[in-house]
């Protein structure tokens, strides 16, 4: 690592126990995973309730997209921030304060009488998960010593990678078997566990500075990430070119341009040196990251309406199709570690990258509606090996490249990078297949009343559900639909596979040459 540590900072162990023994990092590594894996399971989980939570409250579908989204979108933009915070006051502290907040909302949500309570319970859920998500990594990174520390991080990027698919399928079990309003018990019980063990296994650190925080930077950050992550969750829905996506893209980048103006302005004493981005590990981790977490976000866009309109699966069962991609994703990132150790962080990368590619490749090239699953399993099994292997070395680049005693920060910065790569890889996966859809269906409608037509052409499942009411023109309308859905899925993939192998290239060029170690300064 070459420049740029601000040397008057410097991390301050809190508790008196000194170095953790196996068996406490053992229960330190749990305690921050199952703390993950309840905000992780929040995020995608109430994807699968959206009818019921319309039908119950009376809702518009705006509203019930604004529960499920100011979740994250209040995740997101104080992930920052609350990083930096928690940083200087105590990890242990945030952390227990998160964890406490974030069940109490869990709660109110799960009784909420109205869709107003709900929309509140959900954005003190995301603030609460803005305290916890950042710190669970921190804790890894200034805990674990070193040579266990690619362990730890494989560990803790597996559940954040496939913890989202494993919180929606129990989350799709509980609507089937239960009610709705069940799919908050598993995070909340998550939640108790975590917070007894925090108690009892989690030791306390935290930064001491000689400057004070940097507030403006703070601000900006969040303005910034509000602004670009509102566009691309509203985009679609909305419209690109409306008022208020436009001004909201504006704002964002115009925080945006400022927060690194201010942050170059305030240097050592910056939330966030950026200056640190002229570093392989820095800029190669997080640009791997926001590419691969966006590939992985828009395959599931993809992938779940194959399952139910196309296969016409349950949402239950088309969940579980996702699994052995989670199961891939999850034990290659334990994995990965030991891989880095033997041929580097970079050929790691390029590996898990070139898989994804691959990935890609091969649910292009053999996606068919006869072939139904199996046409689709090899190309998954093949992106859950790839993301596993590319995520653990771009999260510990990351991290290794901030001192130890910002490590709430660099946290919190590979979480924003998370997060911004799944909302673009929505956006963008999402409407390229939504366009290749819709050019490859408009030339099979021929006969097919007006009306239905236009019905058939805003979407799969749109088409399926106006078939039946098309007469003798049921059957073809519903083939076409399956096979124009399948045409728009080869176009997003191939455009998908190339976005991947550029990335290729661009780490096997500038990725981290060895892993640094900024960390344990």
């Amino acid at each position: 690592m070459s420049t740029n540590q601000p040397p008057q900072t410097a991390a301050v162990p809190v508790s008196s126990g000194g170095t953790p023994d196996a068996r406490q990092l053992r229960a330190i590594l749990i305690t921050v995973s199952i703390a993950l894996m309840a905000v992780i399971a929040s995020v995608s989980g109430l994807n699968v309730a959206q009818t019921h939570m319309a039908v119950e409250f009376g809702a518009s579908q705006t509203t019930v997209l604004w529960i499920i989204n100011i979740y994250t979108l209040a995740l997101a933009a104080l992930l920052l921030p609350l990083g930096a915070i928690g940083d200087r006051l105590g990890r242990k502290p945030m952390l227990i304060t998160g964890l406490v907040i974030f069940g109490t909302a869990g709660v109110v949500a799960g009784l909420a009488p109205s869709a107003g309570i709900m929309i509140t319970a959900r954005v003190a859920a995301g603030v609460s998960a803005a305290m916890i998500m950042p710190i669970t990594l921190a804790v890894i990174t200034s805990t674990f010593p070193e040579e266990e520390r690619g362990k730890a991080i494989g560990v803790w990027t597996g559940v954040a990678g496939g913890g989202g698919i494993l919180g929606m399928f129990l989350s799709a079990l509980l609507v089937d078997v239960a009610d709705w309003r069940w799919l908050f018990v598993l995070p909340v019980a998550l939640v108790v566990v975590a917070l007894a063990m925090t108690l009892r296994s989690v030791p306390n650190s935290r930064e001491r500075s000689a400057h004070s925080f940097d507030t403006i930077g703070a601000l900006a950050s969040a303005i910034a990430v509000t602004g670009l992550i509102f566009v691309l969750q509203e985009g679609p829905e909305r419209g690109w070119t409306a008022p208020v996506t436009l001004i909201s893209l504006a704002v964002g980048a115009v925080a945006a341009i400022a927060f690194v103006a201010w942050e170059l302005h305030r240097r050592d004493a910056s939330l966030l040196d950026v200056r640190l981005f002229r570093e392989r590990g820095l800029a190669s981790g997080s640009i791997t990251l926001l590419v691969v977490f966006g590939v992985q976000a828009g395959i599931a866009v993809v992938l779940f309406p194959f399952f139910q309109a196309v296969l016409g699966w349950s949402g239950l069962l088309s969940t579980a199709a996702m699994m052995p991609m989670a199961v891939m994703m999850m034990t290659a990132s334990g994995l990965a570690p030991r891989m880095a150790a033997r041929i580097g962080a970079r050929s790691t990368m390029a590996v898990g990258v070139a898989l994804g590619t691959l990935s890609l490749a091969l649910m292009a090239l053999f996606v068919s509606v006869d072939g139904g699953y199996l046409s689709i399993l090899p190309g998954m099994l093949a992106m859950g090996i790839g993301m596993g292997l590319s995520m653990t070395p771009s999260t510990e680049a990351i991290t290794s490249s901030l001192p130890r005693a910002k490590q709430g920060v660099a946290s919190a910065l590979n979480d924003v990078t998370r997060e911004f790569g799944t909302a673009l890889g929505v956006a963008m996966l999402g409407a390229l297949l939504a366009g290749g859809y819709r050019g490859a269906i408009d030339g099979k409608l021929d006969g097919v009343p007006t009306d239905a037509a236009d019905t058939a052409r805003e979407g799969i499942a749109n088409a399926i559900e106006v078939a039946p009411h098309t007469g003798s023109h049921t059957q073809d309308l519903i083939h076409a639909a399956q096979q124009s859905f399948v045409d728009g899925w080869q176009q997003a993939m191939w455009i998908g596979a190339a976005v991947m192998g550029v990335l290729l290239v661009y780490v096997a060029v500038r990725g981290p040459k060895t892993a640094e170690s900024a960390a344990a300064r």
